[in-house]
């Protein structure tokens, strides 16, 4: 039988030195961001019983979560999302909290991907919820939030709106299956215009069938609402398409330029997502690095029904992103070793937390002899030996440049 403790489970890795500070950067700077604007942090099980991520509304596809049972043999799965478990605490814990609460997480999530995709299994996410609020001033503030954490992270990204009643408001009205409507979804996800089209053509003809042909189309910036205005006549979207286009102009006072970007093909497996929808992305990065959007429905399901929206953002992908910008993580050396002759250990460690107090980066010497932490510190770029024989007024200090 094969052993596997030298290696780790696909999709998942190590994290060392320069990538960990590198998280952390990410994390230390949205979480500036959230607290600044009044958000509170919660931080829910990495285990959660399967029923909650088994609703009508839950986004994450079974095969795509990692399942395990308690000592009761009830199902279990390790968090694949954050929503989900936030909005069961809300119902749950706050439920008697004023509205609106505005929350704010740092954690990972769990996410079985399929083979050679090269996605990761296992994401550090970072995100806002805003429950109890509704209309353009709540939208407004959960996507300047999350552009002003982009901002602080990366020079360049852009932001691309999108709205996830508008092709359920034309699925409605398509002759078919629920299994071919998905199979159509996917094509306009991926922008895959023959298969959506191969897909089209053995569907009866209608007005329908020809809008969602220009779907995968409709990208780019304001002409696009103006494009997409005729072909929602007369549906539930007609009033998507104007409310999208008073978040753009809304936005376009923060001077974005071609930072933002319209894509009415936005049309993701978001099941909780009930409005407006959002993504970034950022050069470097394949995958969006961040989403985001409105899920009214979501808490009725944990029968606390009221307005919500938010949006994940990939910790580990933007920390890629700034260390293969050529920003340096790496820390620092000690700037000094005490080392400790036979019987005066205690004078050491005494004498390293006054180093450290005084505002010194400070190591303990481990070592028995001289030789060893000399070359210890000469190998790691510490400038300076502390020799500790006696008192501090008699220490022996030695430069290693």
């Amino acid at each position: 039988m094969k052993a596997y403790y030298k290696i780790t489970p696909e999709g998942t890795k190590d994290y060392l030195f320069e990538e960990t500070s590198a998280i952390n950067e990410v994390t230390s700077i949205t979480t500036s961001v959230y607290r600044s604007k009044g958000y509170h942090e919660v931080k829910t099980p990495g285990l959660e019983f399967f029923d909650e991520f088994n609703l009508k509304s839950s986004a994450i596809a079974q095969d795509r979560m990692f399942k395990l049972t308690d000592n009761k043999g009830r199902l279990l799965v390790i968090r694949p999302d954050s929503t989900l478990p936030i909005a069961r605490v809300v119902a749950t814990r706050l439920q008697n909290k004023p509205l609106p609460i505005r929350l704010f997480y740092n954690q990972t999530v769990y996410r079985s991907n399929p083979s050679l995709t090269g996605r990761k299994n296992e994401i550090r996410q970072t995100g806002i919820e805003l429950l109890g609020a509704s209309g353009k001033r709540a939208d407004l503030e959960v996507i300047i939030t999350a552009i002003e954490a982009l901002q602080k992270i990366v020079p360049d990204f852009r932001i691309e709106l999108g709205h996830a009643g508008l092709f359920r408001s034309l699925a409605k009205k398509l002759d078919c299956n629920d299994e071919t409507k998905e199979s159509i979804r996917e094509s306009i996800q991926s922008k895959n215009y023959s298969q959506l089209n191969s897909i089209l053509d053995t569907l009866p003809k209608s007005d329908t069938v020809e809008a969602i042909r220009k779907l995968p189309r409709l990208f780019g910036g304001e002409d696009v609402l103006k494009q997409a205005a005729p072909l929602f006549a007369g549906t539930e979207g007609e009033g998507d398409i104007a409310y999208l286009s008073e978040i753009y102009h809304a936005l376009s006072k923060l001077m974005m330029g071609d930072k933002l970007i319209m894509d009415l093909g936005f049309v993701q497996r978001n099941d909780y997502y009930s409005d407006f929808i959002f993504s970034a992305f950022v050069e470097g990065s394949g995958d969006a690095v961040l989403t985001g959007g409105r899920y009214d429905k979501l808490l009725d399901e944990f029968d606390a029904p009221m307005p919500a929206a938010g949006f994940a953002l990939n910790a580990d992908a933007l920390a890629d992103i700034m260390l293969n910008s050529g920003k340096s993580f790496e820390e620092k050396p000690a700037d000094i070793i005490v080392h400790a002759y036979e019987g005066f250990e205690m004078e050491a460690i005494s004498q390293c937390r006054f180093y450290t107090l005084s505002g010194f980066k400070c190591e303990n010497s481990v070592f028995k002899s001289r030789d060893e932490v000399i070359s210890y510190a000469k190998e790691n770029g510490v400038k300076q030996v502390c020799f500790m024989n006696s008192s501090p007024e008699t220490v022996d200090i030695e430069s290693m440049e």
